[in-house]
């Protein structure tokens, strides 16, 4: 009985939409799944690009060591901690706590829509506002994850000085060979490491006290519920003001819109991360690591700014660009003219992977063949437009830029020794 069970589970999981998934396409149909789940897509590619050309050009135990840590708590903050605690801590825990009996369910209901769903909804004006606030309240304390990444370049300094006792970047990237260490500096990178750390936990707390005061009370106040509203889509109010400005450009305000948004994504109903979430972490990041790299020598600082810069454009963008690029090329050689469509803005639209048996069931009623066979090239075809970019960016931002990095600062090293 426990093996037809276990055939069952399987072969349900392997059924989408009433179609049976072709075994030679279920590692593309899961590699496709994972590329429009936006923590999942960003977590695989940060990864990949990030940490893997990095280890493959380790110059050292140390430095290999420290930017392990470091990449994979860092894509763990990036991609899995606006959510889990928006999500999981806050909304079903700390802040439905907070809430009034009347309104525990409307609120913890309708938290995951955005401000002008809420507006434009038919809940009460009491309710709206509750809504709103709270809201605002969840991203406030959320203030918690990019702190938490500003912090992280302080802890790692803070790791290869406490487990390899080294705290000049001159060592850990294996360039002085007699690996000699200034007492005074790693006294200076302790002590700058343990006050940073101890900020960032203080700004936490600080962070998610005035969140909860937000949610709790800022209905009752004009200026709070504004505020409350400016937080949540900061580049809707740019884009006004650019209005009044004269600047009208409707790519502008998507850009803002999407971008400027420190508001959660709905995800079918739950708090997912939003790529103005992810910029925001990002570029905090950028000067943590770079105040971080202060306290152990120039060569540290330049490598930060030679490389970091480019990897925080990668990781906002991913491989947008490259993704873009592609398509084009695909309309226009005319090819997978099922999946390659223009939109009537211009745009090019690609189906989603939900959409895909549909659009088998009717290639396979018109070519008079099976949907599982239909199902099967749309897999292969939408990897290939997914997949392509991808590697792409991997080749091009992981292996190119940490082997370029790696070289100029060895050049400088050497450089330096000279004069």
């Amino acid at each position: 009985m426990i093996t037809a069970l276990n055939g069952y589970d399987r072969n349900r999981q392997n059924n989408f939409k009433g179609i049976t998934i072709p075994a030679s396409s279920r590692v593309l149909d899961g590699f496709i799944k994972s590329q429009e789940n936006l923590s999942s897509t960003r977590f695989i590619q940060d990864t990949t690009t990030n940490w893997l050309p990095k280890a493959a050009l380790s110059r050292s135990k140390a430095d290999f060591w420290e930017f392990s840590l470091l990449e994979f708590a860092e894509s763990g903050l990036f991609y899995f901690a606006a959510p889990v605690l928006g999500e999981h801590l806050y909304r079903k825990g700390l802040f439905k706590s907070i809430q009034p009996k009347n309104l525990k369910d409307t609120v913890l209901e309708n938290l995951p829509r955005s401000t002008a769903e809420i507006k434009n909804s038919a809940l009460d004006a009491a309710a709206k506002k509750r809504l709103v606030s709270t809201k605002a309240g969840i991203v406030l304390a959320c203030l918690a994850v990019p702190v938490a990444e500003y912090a992280l370049s302080f802890a790692k300094n803070l790791f290869t000085l406490k487990v390899f006792h080294l705290s000049d970047f001159n060592n850990v990237a294996n360039l002085n060979k007699e690996k000699k260490e200034d007492l005074n500096q790693q006294n200076k990178v302790e002590t700058h490491s343990k006050k940073e750390l101890k900020k960032a936990g203080i700004l936490s707390a600080a962070g998610l006290g005035a969140g909860m005061l937000l949610a709790a009370k800022g209905h009752k106040s004009e200026a709070a519920l504004k505020f409350s509203e400016v937080l949540l889509e900061p580049g809707e109010y740019i884009s006004k003001g650019l209005h009044k400005a004269g600047v009208n450009s409707k790519k502008t305000d998507n850009f803002l819109k999407e971008y400027m948004k420190l508001d959660f994504d709905n995800q079918n109903g739950k708090l997912a991360l939003s790529k103005g979430q992810l910029a925001l972490t990002c570029i905090t990041g950028l000067f943590g690591y770079s105040e971080a790299a202060k306290d152990r020598g120039k060569l540290d600082f330049y490598e930060v700014w030679t490389r970091v810069p480019l990897v925080v454009l990668y990781t906002i963008f991913g491989s947008a660009l490259f993704d873009a690029g592609f398509k084009k090329l695909l309309l226009k050689t005319g090819k997978y003219p099922e999946l390659i469509k223009k939109s009537k803005d211009g745009s090019i639209n690609v189906p989603t992977r939900n959409e895909l048996p549909e659009i088998a069931k009717n290639l396979a009623l018109r070519n008079k063949t099976s949907p599982e066979a239909e199902l099967k090239t749309l897999i292969k075809q939408k990897s290939v437009i997914t997949g392509v970019p991808y590697l792409f960016s991997l080749l091009a931002m992981g292996f190119s830029l940490s082997a370029i990095t790696r070289l100029w600062t060895k050049y400088r090293y050497n450089h330096q020794q000279d004069k």
